[in-house]
């Protein structure tokens, strides 16, 4: 069995609609030769004539009226199918999304993305995952729609991505710990109790890496797997936290931080999604509104 030609619908509907070869032709653009022989293959496809001669015009056969209501309608949902997709009413979406990103983003541009979304889609509901490797997996499989990160070569290369700012890692302790006194030098950093943050099963980053031409490294007294703990042990010990400082801006509320006092590269933070959400309308407009938080904050 050959598979129809759904070419076929658009022409019959505009014949059922207009009664007349002629008038169908220019509304499709055809000669009345190729109208003729498209409701030849209407006649031969459906069995019926459909449209046959009463005086100098034509008039629908039972079957004919039978099909008219349904064709029309085959034809506007195929319109609707194949129509760009149109920004849809966001007071009506109700749609929830889920961010995976590292500690400190929600707790620092969480508040007003929060409230942005809120006040434009009360329906779409956000949920902060937190992310613990840089395995692009969550996204692929639709398990995640968002992701904050430093993009490098553990991400899929499918992935998009856009860069959100620039951030840079400082230097915290609790207030009045003696290196809130005076210049910190290498010397003075490297010579207080650090805490090392465990990240992606590397115990030696771009800090160590600084300050190994100096003939200096610091003395890790204790390891922990995320920055809000490295932050919580110093703001009640005399130990020092280096962590990022946009993304932890406030968890460091009432502790004393400062820049390093040796060079080391910031790093872009970006937003990454799946391909297959590029053109989702809410997911784009989800997207902006992220990117407005993070350069406004």
């Amino acid at each position: 069995m050959s598979s129809p030609d759904f070419n076929l619908l658009l022409t019959l509907d505009v014949l059922l609609a207009e009664g007349n070869v002629a008038r169908a032709a220019r509304r499709l653009q055809l000669s009345p030769s190729a109208m003729s022989r498209a409701l030849a293959r209407l006649r031969e496809t459906t069995g019926d004539p459909l449209l046959v001669r009463a005086g100098r015009g034509l008039a629908p056969t039972p079957r004919a009226l039978e099909l008219r209501d349904r064709v029309s309608r085959l034809v506007e949902e195929a319109e609707a199918v194949l129509r760009p997709t149109q920004q849809p009413d966001l007071r009506t979406v109700v749609r929830s999304f889920t961010i995976r990103t590292r500690e400190g983003f929600a707790e620092n541009f969480g508040p007003a993305l929060i409230a942005r979304i809120g006040e434009a889609a009360p329906g779409v509901q956000l949920c902060f995952l937190p992310k613990l490797d840089r395995q692009s997996t969550l996204l692929r499989d639709g398990t995640v729609d968002l992701e904050t990160g430093v993009v490098d070569a553990a991400m899929g290369p499918e992935l998009r991505t856009q860069a959100l700012f620039r951030d840079r890692f400082i230097g915290v302790v609790r207030a009045g710990h003696p290196l809130c006194e005076g210049e910190i030098t290498p010397e003075r950093y490297t010579g207080g109790r650090h805490i090392q943050v465990f990240r992606d099963g590397a115990d030696y980053g771009p800090i160590d890496e600084a300050l190994n031409p100096l003939g200096l490294e610091r003395r890790v007294v204790t390891m922990v797997g995320g920055f809000a703990t490295a932050l919580a042990l110093a703001r009640s010990s005399d130990l020092i936290a280096t962590v990022p400082e946009r993304h932890s801006g406030n968890l460091r509320d009432g502790m004393f931080s400062f820049a390093l006092p040796v060079p080391v590269p910031e790093f872009a933070v970006s937003l990454l999604w799946h391909p297959r959400l590029q053109a989702d309308p809410v997911h784009q407009w989800l997207r902006d509104r992220v990117r407005e938080v993070c350069a406004g904050g």
